[in-house]
């Protein structure tokens, strides 16, 4: 059965090659969850609409930031008075804290579905997921994404 969805990620991340590297990342780093989280069919039918509803709220996040703090700062440090700093400082607290009750909320909900084990797995495997895919942009791979397990 894990073999199948696995194979049916695939085939889904070759379609959606035309949609955008957003969309391919999605598609990877669902295939790579799902096979080290190895859900089972019960599982992953509740496990995905949470996982995908947070993620989202994640990403929305994380565009913030782009907008609101690393754009400024792309134009320089220099051009910063101690009161933007400061702004820039406070704001980026703020959506760290965002982050955290985003996570909490999203655990908390994940503890009806999954195992706490698997919670945990969770974490570990969403950090490998990004260490991989930076590794091989770094390394002139392009978007290919993680592979399996090693």
């Amino acid at each position: 059965m894990k073999k199948m969805i696995f194979i049916f990620l695939l085939a889904t991340i070759t379609i959606q090659a035309q949609e955008g590297k957003h969309e391919k990342i999605k598609a990877l780093k669902t295939a790579y969850i799902t096979e080290k989280l190895a859900l089972t069919s019960s599982e992953a039918e509740k496990f995905w609409p949470v996982y995908n509803s947070y993620d989202e709220k994640f990403h929305v996040l994380r565009k913030k930031e782009k907008n609101e703090i690393f754009l400024k700062l792309r134009n320089g440090l220099d051009n910063l008075n101690d009161a933007e700093a400061n702004n820039l400082i406070d704001r980026s607290l703020e959506l760290e804290i965002e982050e955290l009750e985003l996570r909490q909320k999203m655990i908390a909900e994940l503890r009806n579905v999954i195992s706490p084990k698997k919670i945990i797995i969770l974490k570990k495997t969403e950090n490998d997921f990004k260490r991989e895919l930076l590794d091989r942009y770094r390394h002139g791979k392009g978007d290919k994404g993680p592979k399996g397990p090693k």
